[in-house]
């Protein structure tokens, strides 16, 4: 039997570094319509909903395709409220709206990271499905390295890198490989979700996305860069 996957985009109105930027205009979309469509174009995914406390969003995404089943409590919905119980509470009301179906896999695709590919979402699904992992997330390459150039700075202003090296490393590309975490999207596991408390306490593996896909705005500054970005891929790619 085909695993029932269902994805779930995360988006609140009370966003405070782009405001409104579910809903604005990004490329002649609204920015959520970026994330439902390829959570869409999956076809790995059986159903794609949206959680939020904000009826224009809710509004939005419905014509954009999602299902809005219920609506995200606004203590969820805070600058300070924590995504992974929102997470939480998304699943808990399927299941109790649903009843007992059993869902295998659990997906957030963010609203952020509009120049996500659907391949990347499908690779998240496709490694949980066939490993033990808890949980998969997107990660890109980091530009700089604890074990090279991240320093701290002690009470007297000296520097030290984040992470001593074991010997002396000259060349970045000496130093252990580091990744950032992207938005690009996360799988796991419902039942795992619903017992922890964040993700690492469980066991974690990693899918590598290209730099050029993993912009995550949350900045005007990153939303006029990806609204280039795109806008130019679609003018190469008509």
């Amino acid at each position: 039997m085909k695993p029932y996957v269902v994805a779930a985009i995360f988006a609140r109105g009370g966003s405070k570094g782009v405001p409104r930027k579910n809903v604005r205009p990004f490329a002649g979309k609204p920015l959520i319509a970026y994330a439902i469509e390829a959570a869409h174009a999956s076809k790995l995914i059986d159903r794609v909903i949206v959680s939020t406390d904000d009826a224009e969003i809710a509004e939005v995404a419905r014509r954009c395709g999602a299902e809005v089943p219920f609506v995200r409590p606004s203590a969820l919905a805070q600058d300070d409220s924590p995504e992974w119980m929102a997470w939480q509470h998304a699943i808990r009301t399927l299941h109790g709206n649903d009843g007992p179906r059993p869902w295998d896999v659990f997906v957030c695709v963010p609203t952020t990271s509009p120049l996500r590919k659907v391949e990347d979402i499908d690779a998240c699904i496709s490694k949980l499905l066939s490993g033990d992992a808890d949980i998969v997330i997107t990660v890109r390459n980091a530009e700089r390295s604890p074990h090279f150039n991240m320093v701290t700075l002690n009470e007297r202003g000296v520097a030290h890198l984040v992470i001593p090296p074991q010997r002396a490393t000259s060349r970045r590309q000496d130093a252990p490989a580091v990744f950032d975490i992207t938005t690009v999207a996360y799988a796991a596991r419902p039942s795992f979700v619903l017992s922890a408390t964040g993700m690492f306490q469980g066991v974690v593996q990693a899918v590598v996305v290209p730099t050029a896909r993993a912009l995550d705005i949350d900045t005007e500054l990153d939303f006029r860069v990806a609204e280039l970005l795109l806008q130019q891929q679609l003018e190469s790619h008509p």
